[in-house]
């Protein structure tokens, strides 16, 4: 039975809804494409139909949650406050939640093992997250061209996020404490640096 183009829209979506899910829990070399398609209630065999291959999906799927993330950022940042964002990325929600989260504690060491589309997606992701940080100052402008101390600003603050995501993930099953105390220390952390004149 052939399947309408409005079908084949749907079908195509939930299968980038199961990958963005699977690879941000278990990154793009921890999850296959059988899996993926079962995860989005189809067989193997249609991926091929949507897809050229297993890395022309991970592109997508990176080009897609990353600007979903960098929108979040934004909103945060213009309706929170970046001392708040810190603390709702820095959360156990976010934690233990990694399907639905951030790409980058997950994706971004993936990106580096990788070449072509998936490399050429996640620098694009990481470049446009760092721009908006760089671009919403700590006085709560918004400013089209970032200037240096912007810049560092940016990639101090998520440097910081990310890797205490990624160390706070690393030591959630075998030191529970630990992990917690990742997480409740590094917001004040980041406040403060992010408030600390250049």
């Amino acid at each position: 039975m052939k399947v309408s183009k409005q079908q084949s829209a749907e079908n195509r979506e939930a299968i980038l809804e199961a990958a963005s899910r699977l690879f941000r829990e278990r990154g793009i070399q921890g999850v296959g494409v059988a899996e993926i398609m079962a995860a989005a209630g189809f067989t193997h065999g249609g991926f091929y139909g949507h897809f050229a291959s297993k890395e022309a999906l991970a592109a997508e799927v990176i080009d897609r949650v990353y600007a979903h993330s960098t929108e979040k950022l934004v909103e945060r940042l213009e309706g929170l406050g970046a001392a708040e964002h810190f603390r709702q990325y820095l959360h156990p929600h976010h934690r233990d939640r990694a399907g639905n989260g951030c790409p980058m504690p997950t994706l971004a060491a993936d990106a580096a093992r990788e070449m072509g589309p998936v490399s050429g997606a996640s620098a694009r992701g990481i470049a446009g997250y760092l721009r908006e940080l760089a671009c919403h100052r700590p006085d709560g402008t918004v400013v089209q061209a970032p200037d240096e101390a912007d810049k560092a600003r940016a990639i101090l603050s998520l440097s910081a996020l990310v890797g205490g995501m990624v160390l706070a993930r690393a030591t959630h099953e075998a030191a529970p404490e630990l992990s917690d105390e990742i997480l409740a220390r590094l917001p004040a952390q980041l406040e403060q640096a992010w408030f600390t004149p250049a």
